[in-house]
């Protein structure tokens, strides 16, 4: 039997510049639908990574690891091709991308960069400004998740939603892609939660006060402690436990204290529980963030760290247990399950109350106890996986934005020879752009000062003689002032007296806060104002 025809990566581009060419999504939708149905099944993970801008599918924990000063040093040369005939495939990319996250040890950035030019030296420069795209996480060709979604549900035939659900709950929108086309209907329909397998997390809308909570949940609601932890998954099935980080990510050998707990502190062996690892020192008053974060990342000496920097763990949530998905029990259902299996040391610290006085009381004591705020949770709400809606809501004292830093300038005086002037940006949902909102070098010490140069010259995608651009990468907590509008600024918003608060190493780039939820916020904060000055 013949093989099946490959689809070139010619052809791949050509996809990628009709979407590129509107900004109509209905249009963006059919572009995707004809391409998908004329792929093979081997094909469907690797076309589908790459068109969202990732080298491999959201779940998958391999990485390029290509600096940017090698990507610009060979985009440079790029763009020569060799006499070499046979068109380059998607699959062969794919597989170079694999060999290139392999190369580990001595000699292994020689390596990649013979591989990636390899591959430079036999497409047009076309395309292989659109590998380089690829390899930055840089497509912005408007094919962000929401729509490949749209497209997967037409190409199939399958309802929307149920395509959007089974997206949430496998957390991979390749492995989606590839249900779909290949299974069909009752594949889709049948994604249940699945132990080892992460879910995206239910996200939460920013409430400016408690007043506005009260009213959207309609009376009483719960409010739980916002730890200043990291988010975590504990999933068990007999005696295997793993960890998954906020990012989806196996944090399983950084953290065997979790996992300890998760074998001998919940009562149960099958469950997927959600809670908060807070980093505890002296007075067992939590750590900072950044301090969390390097239990995150250990992969050696582990045991010393573990006494460096011991955890407590908050458990807030469950969604699947012994065989039975959870998500859409109500969240008090959820809480009462949770009770039964986990001890009070253990559980969130919460309340229900209708009254504002005693949430407010609860508030201070959150606060005077280290941590960032509230959660507040309608009694009712399901659990939505990747949803960000008003079931939850997090109030803190000042009001933060998660952003991505898409240029440096340097710095003058004191900060000279530090890229100290960040150009700070949300994503536009609709295209995947990054909009910059406004620059600052406020909030670092010294020390975060050069590491942070570092890593920005490591991320470098070109530069003038002040400005470094960078692929977006690092998400910084910005706390600010006030929203306002600026003519200056693409997004057409600025913050006032912005200032870095810390890193989110938890977060991804698409993690960030929106120029839609801006735009929220903007209106919000200015009724908010109005209210207070009639």
């Amino acid at each position: 039997m013949a093989l099946a025809q490959q689809t070139t990566f010619t052809k791949f581009v050509e996809v990628c510049k009709a979407l590129e060419s509107t900004t109509k999504r209905t249009e963006k939708v059919a572009y995707l639908v004809s391409f998908l149905r004329t792929l093979s099944s081997e094909e469907i993970v690797s076309a589908v990574s790459f068109l969202t801008g990732r080298p491999f599918p959201e779940s998958d924990e391999r990485v390029l690891d290509v600096g940017g000063q090698t990507l610009w040093k060979l985009n440079r040369i790029s763009g020569q091709t060799t006499l070499i005939p046979k068109p380059v495939t998607i699959l062969e990319i794919y597989d170079t991308f694999d060999k290139i996250a392999k190369a580990t040890g001595s000699g292994s950035r020689q390596r990649k960069e013979m591989l990636v030019n390899a591959l430079l030296s036999r497409l047009p420069i076309a395309d292989a400004e659109f590998l380089m795209r690829i390899i930055f996480g840089e497509m912005r060709i408007g094919a962000v998740d929401g729509v490949v979604v749209d497209a997967i549900a037409s190409a199939t035939s399958i309802n929307e939603d149920l395509v959007r659900r089974a997206y949430m709950l496998l957390g991979d929108l390749t492995q989606v892609a590839r249900l779909a086309l290949t299974s069909g209907l009752e594949a889709v329909k049948n994604v249940q939660v699945t132990v080892f397998a992460p879910i995206k997390p239910m996200l939460a809308e920013m409430a400016h006060d408690l007043q506005e909570v009260f009213e959207e949940h309609r009376g009483a609601t719960a409010f739980e402690f916002k730890y200043d932890g990291a988010r975590i998954q504990i999933h068990r099935k007999s005696d295997q436990v793993r960890i998954f980080s906020r990012r989806l990510t196996d944090v399983t050998e950084s953290l065997p204290d979790m996992v300890e707990l998760g074998r001998h502190r919940i009562n149960s062996t099958e469950f997927l529980v959600e809670g908060e690892a807070v980093a505890i020192g002296e007075g067992q008053k939590p750590l900072p963030f950044q301090d969390l974060m390097r239990r995150f990342r250990r992969l050696h000496d582990i045991n010393v760290m573990k006494k460096e920097i011991p955890l407590k763990l908050h458990i807030f949530d469950i969604v699947y247990w012994n065989g039975k998905t959870l998500i859409d029990t109500p969240y008090e259902e959820r809480w009462n399950i949770l009770r039964t299996l986990v001890g009070p040391d253990l559980i969130a610290t919460r309340i229900v109350t209708g009254d504002q006085h005693e949430a407010e009381r609860f508030m201070k004591a959150a606060i005077e106890a280290g941590h960032e705020g509230l959660m507040a949770k309608e009694l009712r709400s399901t659990y939505t996986p990747g949803v960000r809606g008003k079931k939850w809501f997090k109030i803190k004292p000042a009001e933060t934005l998660d952003l991505v830093i898409i240029a440096a300038d340097w710095g003058s005086g004191r900060r000279r020879g530090w890229l100290s002037n960040y150009h700070l940006a949300v994503r536009d949902q609709a295209t995947g752009e990054y909009l910059v909102v406004g620059k600052t070098f406020k909030g670092l010490t010294d020390d975060e000062f050069t590491q942070i140069t570092k890593r920005l010259l490591e991320l470098k995608t070109g530069e003038t003689d002040w400005t470094v651009f960078v692929k977006p990468s690092i998400i910084v907590e910005v706390a600010h002032n006030e929203i306002q509008r600026s003519p200056h600024y693409k997004s057409g918003f600025a913050l006032r007296f912005a200032r870095i608060t810390r890193f989110r190493s938890d977060k991804q780039p698409e993690d960030a806060d929106t120029l839609q939820r801006l735009q929220q916020l903007y209106e919000k904060q200015f009724r908010y104002k109005a209210s207070i000055n009639p």
